[in-house]
């Protein structure tokens, strides 16, 4: 086959998968990123390896590399209605249990993560970044829980869903950084680079609250009432693309940041919902699961050996035990009362996009092996399952937290 028709088999192939065995994964109960995770999985080299299909094989067409380029599409528009779902309002009526809880459950996932990873042999580097992708918190699985349960509105909630915000916030920028410095480029180091590199960092973060604040507001109304089509949907696709580019090529920091950025500064615009709706159908309905696929598709199960079951084992762990005690700690320093403590971090459980996004880049940018993202991947899948279980045990007694609720209302 030509590489057009290729690649046109393999877009129906990911995206029948990925819808296919979402609606599986929801009819069970779980979310439907799971599913689309497993499809990637089987798909890839740990069961089919659909790239090493003869019709598929091309000398002169890299087909999957065609793939994983429109998956890094996937992370930026993801990205994006991250930052378009990110409600700075209801943020700063819980900001002081959402900052807390928010920097602990950053803070300990880091730190346990790190100390967990140097046993099994990894550089103190590879330890810290995979510390830095258990940090991640997934806004979308503890937000559909809480719906399910009726407990999304209620403080416990409200401050999950905004502590989590500050969650991602706070580990996209210590991603950013940490590329930034941890990359090795073979130029060497020193203070002279040191302090280019932070310049222009400060220098994206001024440009972009300078852009999103000033120039983005007329841009957008100008952009509606422009006698064009689809105005603006590709105003608003022109400046995430551009933001992205920005943010690596100018400001050394990951493309997603700067999608991220533009997400939140096109919320506070006048046409933003436009915006969240028509991006919301081509994300998930085209990018964004050849995204969630293409992560599996990275995973290569072939090579996970005894020692990795263990490493699996003691990350998972981890991962778990980290945000409970780290975000909850953060709660009750905060002032929140036992069980609304215990609620809030077992609603920061789940990694989710985010961490296969932090694992994405880790991998990319050679931070961490096939083995190790092999092994976060199933984490990120185990995480996932567990924390709606966890979710309904804590919220349980509806009536003791409404009561718990009211009380701290009247306090």
């Amino acid at each position: 086959m030509s590489p057009i028709l290729q690649l046109l088999i393999v877009l129906v192939i990911i995206i029948v998968a990925a819808k296919a065995s979402g609606l599986l994964a929801v009819r069970i109960g779980q979310p439907a990123v799971l599913g689309e995770l497993a499809a990637g999985v089987i798909l890839g080299p740990s069961v089919i390896d659909i790239f090493a299909l003869d019709f598929l094989h091309d000398a002169h067409f890299d087909l999957e590399e065609t793939i994983l380029l429109m998956a890094e599409l996937g992370v930026i528009f993801l990205m994006l209605l991250a930052g378009l779902e990110t409600d700075l309002e209801e943020v700063s009526k819980v900001r002081r249990v959402a900052i807390m809880a928010g920097s602990f459950g950053v803070l300990f996932p880091i730190v346990l993560g790190t100390l967990v990873s140097l046993p099994f042999g990894f550089s103190f580097k590879e330890s810290v970044f995979a510390g830095i992708i258990l940090s991640a918190t997934s806004v979308s699985i503890s937000a559909r829980t809480l719906m399910e349960l009726g407990v999304l509105q209620g403080r416990q909630g409200v401050s999950i869903l905004a502590a989590a915000v500050i969650d991602d916030v706070l580990v996209i920028l210590i991603l950013s950084f940490f590329i930034a410095f941890a990359v090795d480029d073979g130029e060497g180091g020193g203070v002279l680079e040191v302090v280019i590199i932070v310049g222009r960092v400060l220098l994206f973060f001024v440009v972009a609250l300078v852009v999103g604040a000033i120039i983005l507001p007329p841009l957008m109304r100008w952009a509606a009432d422009a006698p064009m089509s689809e105005g603006v949907f590709a105003t608003a696709l022109v400046v995430v693309l551009l933001a992205a580019w920005f943010s690596e090529y100018v400001g050394e920091v990951a493309m997603i940041t700067g999608a991220f950025l533009a997400g939140i500064f096109l919320r506070q615009t006048d046409v933003y919902r436009i915006i969240n709706e028509k991006m919301h159908t081509i994300s998930y309905g085209f990018f964004v699961p050849i995204f969630f696929v293409g992560v599996g598709l990275k995973a290569d199960a072939t090579q996970f050996e005894a020692s990795d079951a263990l490493l699996l084992a003691a990350i998972s762990a981890i991962a778990v035990v980290s945000k409970i005690v780290g975000s909850g700690l953060g709660a009750r320093i905060a002032g929140e009362n036992n069980t609304s403590s215990l609620q809030i971090g077992v609603g920061m459980v789940s990694r989710g996009e985010v961490g296969l996004i932090v694992a994405s880049v880790g991998l990319t940018q050679g931070l961490l092996d096939t083995n190790l993202f092999s092994v976060m991947v199933l984490m990120v899948l185990i995480t996932t399952l567990v924390t709606p279980i966890l979710l309904k045990i804590v919220f349980s007694n509806r009536e003791q937290a409404e009561g718990e609720l009211k009380e701290e209302q009247h306090a």
